[in-house]
């Protein structure tokens, strides 16, 4: 089992990311908020990893918070949600904000989310509550030694771009995840690429 990788980024997209780990390249998929905490290319990144085995690929998920990978299998733990399906709902809220909706039952933040709809958000409070009534105790909001690693929050260049492709990723359709930042962008011009992908995602919820 593959614990966490360290190792120098090769490449970086919203969808994940190219790590060389003392000459193996490995591929990550990531949440948009650990993709957010990436150093740049040529800097070296350490991540928790969740490994899944299938008959075709071995594929490798990685966070920059314990708690987010924490959330991940617990997500994943749940009736018809898939690896795909948790990194969507991970990369639309924050670990924190989505525990506190399941705590309070929020069924209407959580249809928000990309892939949830009405009968998902049920579901993943009735699987949920009781897996997270502890999570202030085992949450822990602080990326890997971020200050040793050289992790800083990367410059917002090509926001427009990264949005769109991080919707895309997403599962939303290439004109779709156009007209959504479009639009964002009219709301908010000097927004983020985060800001922007954040927009898109509530005007389609």
């Amino acid at each position: 089992m593959i614990g966490y990788l360290r190792g120098v980024v090769l490449d970086k997209q919203p969808a994940g990311l190219s790590l060389d780990v003392q000459g193996v390249g490995y591929e990550v998929e990531t949440s948009l908020n650990s993709y957010y905490q990436l150093p740049e290319v040529g800097q070296q990144a350490c991540l928790y990893i969740h490994l899944v085995i299938r008959e075709d690929a071995h594929l490798l998920f990685g966070f920059t918070r314990l708690d987010e990978r924490n959330l991940f299998r617990t997500l994943i733990k749940v009736n018809g949600v898939g690896p795909k399906l948790a990194l969507a709902i991970l990369s639309g809220i924050e670990a924190d904000a989505f525990v506190r909706c399941i705590q309070v039952q929020d069924t209407t933040a959580l249809i928000k989310l990309p892939g949830v709809g009405k009968k998902t958000a049920e579901r993943l409070i009735i699987e949920m509550r009781d897996r997270l009534k502890h999570w202030s105790d085992q949450a822990d909001s602080s990326p890997i030694d971020l200050q040793a690693n050289g992790i800083v929050q990367p410059v917002a260049i090509r926001a427009e771009y990264e949005a769109e492709s991080a919707l895309v990723a997403l599962g939303y359709r290439p004109q779709q995840a156009s007209k959504a930042i479009a639009a964002a962008l009219q709301q908010q011009p000097e927004a983020s690429c985060e800001g922007l992908i954040r927009l898109a995602l509530k005007s389609m919820a």
